[in-house]
Order: structure tokens, then C-alpha cells, then sequence
């Protein structure tokens, strides 16, 4: 069930900035992505209940990536899951394990979080007492069952709390001159720990610095990105937004995000991977796209915005009303089917999972710099020179 409750800049981790290509994965790697969604879904409804569920994201799913690329493949990480609106009523493999499940604690412990943001800004339903006091229950309970189950793996979740706890005082403190790094610092901190834990996960200690400085990059430049696609909406909303904030603008953004994708790239080369091809693909080179995409500078065949003055920006949905319209695009599986459909949250156009990068017409640019040509054997798009 891909989405994040999330409609503003504000807060700790905004998940869903890389979202591939079908033209840049086989259908093996392709597979296996689905497989990782899937099964961060489940691992969610396993541990934590059925609405647990509309939390799963489409980058929370690679952690269960990382933990599954350092150790060996075995029988038991797959299990076929039954029909699924979300996959047009059909069985398919899913992955099962501990990466999966510290996927689905990360991802609820943050998702409770940003339902606490939404309370204390009194966001939509939210300003009514009884709804907002549902809320608050919501968010204690995930909180809970996340506690529990990263106790169970090993992982303290106080850091993710922490980090989301001091975000409003940095970001109060904030204004023209303050370095965005600053504001970022907390989402930085989190995906670090989350990141550097799957390699205790897989028992590859070796790998637990290169994996932090790799998680400490991307929850940078997940920030980063939500903060440039989000700040002409916050600024006609009157919307907390870093770079209006601090005034660094977007070539500043640009620069520090650049660097991330460049950081990630090389903290990846110094991690062991017993089949890291999937995670390459993702944290190597989708996310060069997802800059591209966030700053307007990627060429894709899709039909864009009709020609004319600009369009105003989508009015985002409140936590409760964005939930309700969550519930209608899964039940009439516009999310998995539908060639475009408005965010139940942000409500931006997506495309529903099947129609991702359809019709897409770049090169994948495997071989940019990252050293390491063995995703040439993941790409159906381009020649890499293997």
C-alpha cells in the first residue's frame, strides 16, 4: 500500500522520493521491489494490525532492501501472499524476515509522529477535540507497538522519537542564514540509525558505518527533496518550509543534494553485499532521478501539465480526511492500476505501481561515476558499456 501521511515539510522523515522506473529494473529486480513493498505491508499488519498498514511507503522498504542484500538468499526470506487488490487480485512472493519487519517499526514509529504534527497543527478534522484526541490514541499506540517490536530486533526506536522531538525547537530556531544542514540534522539522524542497524540485522558489523553514512545522506537529501517539491504549496498555505525559512533557495538545495547522491554513492562502495544489485539500483541511481524530478530537470516522454500560466498548487488533505480517501483509492485499486490518481495526503498525481516509468525515455545513466557497473546486468534501457 505505497503513500505517507504526510502534506508538509515539517516534521522528521518524508518518505516516498524514489520511486523507479520500470525502463531502469528487469522484471527480476522489478520482482523483487514489489516483493520488499509487499512485504513491509504485511510485516506491518502482522505486528501491528490491519491499520497499521496505511503507513507503508515506498522508501521505507529499503531497509528490508539493505538487510536482505548483505546476507545469504534462503528459502524462508519468501513467502507467496494471497490475492491483493493492490496487485490486481493476484498471489505473488513477498519478503518475510527481520529487514522487513524493522522496515515496518521505522516506518510506523515516524508515521506516528507526523499524526502528532497534524494534532499540535491542528490540521482539517483534526481541530475538532474528539478527533484530534483519536489521533493522539493512534499515535500512542504505534508508538508502543514500534517500541515492542524494535526491541524484539535489537533497535532502540528513543532515537527516532528524539529526532523527531527536536525538530519543531530547530526548526523554531531557524531563519534567513541558518544553514538548511542544520534543519536537516534530525531526519539525518534517524535514517542513520535505521540504516546502520540492518547490518547488525545481518550479522555484517563490518558494514554498520558505510550503511550509517549512507542513511545519514539519504534522510539529508529526503528532506531536501520534500522541502523543493513542497515549498510553492507551503508558501501559499503559509506553510513552515526550510529553504523560505532560511532563504538558501533552491540552487543551495541543489548543491547539498548533489552532494548526497555523490556520498551515498561512494559510502555504498565501501559496504559488503551479498546481492546488492537491487539496492545499487535504488540508492545509486534512482536517486540521482529522484533530484532530477524534484528540480525539473528530467526528461520523461509522460504528458506533462497543459501550457499556460502556472497552475495552483493542490490544497493537501488533512491526516483523517487524507486516511478516508486512502481507503477509497485502495478499495477501487487505483493505486496499483489506475495510469494516474490524485495523493490521498499531498493530492498530487501519481501513477498507480503498474504504470510506473511507463513510457519514460531516458538512459539510466548506469555508469556515471558510481564505479561499480554490476547494475548494467539491472538495466533493460540502455547501453553501459558491459
Amino acid at each position: 500500500m505505497p503513500g505517507s501521511p504526510s502534506n508538509d515539510s515539517r516534521g522528521t522523515v518524508v518518505f516516498g522520493i524514489v520511486r523507479p522506473c520500470s525502463h531502469r529494473l528487469t522484471e527480476g529486480l522489478k520482482t523483487e521491489w514489489m516483493a520488499h513493498l509487499c512485504g513491509l505491508c504485511l510485516a506491518l499488519r502482522a505486528d501491528h494490525g490491519q491499520f497499521a498498514r496505511i503507513v507503508t511507503n515506498y522508501d521505507g522498504l529499503i531497509v528490508s532492501v539493505l538487510t536482505e542484500a548483505q546476507t545469504e538468499r534462503v528459502p524462508a526470506q519468501r513467502r507467496t501472499a494471497g490475492p491483493c487488490p493492490l496487485r490486481g487480485m493476484r498471489t505473488a512472493p513477498v519478503a518475510r524476515g527481520e529487514g522487513a519487519r524493522l522496515a515496518a517499526t521505522v516506518s510506523l514509529v515516524l508515521a506516528s509522529a507526523k499524526v502528532r504534527d497534524h494534532v499540535a497543527d491542528r490540521d482539517g478534522l483534526l481541530k475538532r477535540r474528539p478527533l484530534a484526541a483519536a489521533a493522539r490514541r493512534v499515535a500512542t499506540g504505534w508508538d508502543r507497538a514500534g517500541a515492542r517490536t524494535g526491541t524484539e530486533l535489537g533497535f532502540d526506536t528513543a532515537v527516532l522519537v528524539d529526532a523527531v522531538d527536536r525538530q519543531p525547537a530547530i526548526e523554531g530556531l531557524a531563519g534567513p542564514g541558518t544553514s538548511l544542514l542544520t534543519v536537516t540534522e534530525p531526519t539525518e539522524t534517524a535514517t542513520a540509525a535505521a540504516f546502520a542497524h540492518t547490518a547488525v540485522l545481518a550479522g555484517r558489523p563490518e558494514n554498520r558505518a558505510p550503511l550509517a553514512e549512507a542513511g545519514r545522506l539519504f534522510g539529508r537529501l529526503a528532506h531536501l527533496l520534500d522541502a523543493v517539491e513542497d515549498q510553492a504549496a507551503d508558501d501559499a498555505s503559509g506553510a513552515w518550509n526550510p529553504l523560505t525559512a532560511t532563504g538558501a533557495g533552491r540552487a543551495e538545495a541543489r548543491r547539498l543534494a548533489d552532494d548526497a547522491v555523490h556520498g551515498i554513492r561512494l559510502a555504498l562502495r565501501d559496504a559488503e553485499f551479498t546481492d546488492g544489485r537491487l539496492a545499487h539500483v535504488l540508492l545509486a541511481h534512482e536517486l540521482r532521478t529522484s533530484v532530477d524530478r524534484a528540480f525539473g530537470t528530467v526528461a520523461c516522454a509522460h504528458p506533462g501539465l497543459p501550457e499556460g500560466p502556472p497552475e495552483k498548487p493542490p490544497v493537501p488533505r488533512g491526516f483523517l480526511a487524507g486516511c478516508a480517501a486512502f481507503v477509497g483509492l485502495c478499495c477501487t485499486c487505483q493505486l496499483c492500476c489506475a495510469s494516474e490518481y490524485e495523493g490521498p495526503w499531498s493530492r498530487k498525481k501519481r501513477e498507480g505501481v503498474c504504470h510506473q516509468g511507463d513510457g519514460c525515455d531516458g538512459c539510466c545513466d548506469c555508469c556515471d561515476g558510481c564505479g561499480n557497473c554490476d547494475c548494467c546486468d539491472s538495466c533493460n534501457c540502455c547501453d553501459c558499456g558491459s
